[in-house]
């Protein structure tokens, strides 16, 4: 049995930081453009990677809130899919991972 408390800390953690880089990649998806055209266009494909670099966040802030809720239920650490335990070394790599080895 995974000790809940130890990853509800280490995911609150992970939300809080990646809470404040998502802050900083509006902050500087939403600066004005240049008006030289080729540094618009390169700054264009930077804001490209932001907003990859976000929705990537955003995705894992979303897995960090199930697992959350999950410790709160007392179903954290048991797989979703085949209802088996997940390992400790699995959780201490992705803690909010809903699968164990086998079903990921």
């Amino acid at each position: 049995m995974p000790n809940r408390q130890h990853y509800k800390k280490r995911l609150l953690d992970r939300l809080q930081e990646l809470d404040s880089r998502l802050h900083g990649i509006e902050g500087e998806l939403i600066e004005p453009s240049p008006a030289d055209d080729e540094e618009r266009a390169t700054e264009r494909e930077g804001d490209e990677v932001l907003e990859q670099l976000g929705n990537a966040g955003l995705a894992e802030i979303a897995a960090i809130k199930h697992a959350l809720t999950r410790i709160e239920d007392k179903s954290y650490g048991i797989c979703v899919v085949c209802g088996e335990d997940i390992s400790d070394k699995r959780l201490e790599l992705i803690p909010h991972t809903p699968r164990c080895r086998n079903c990921a």
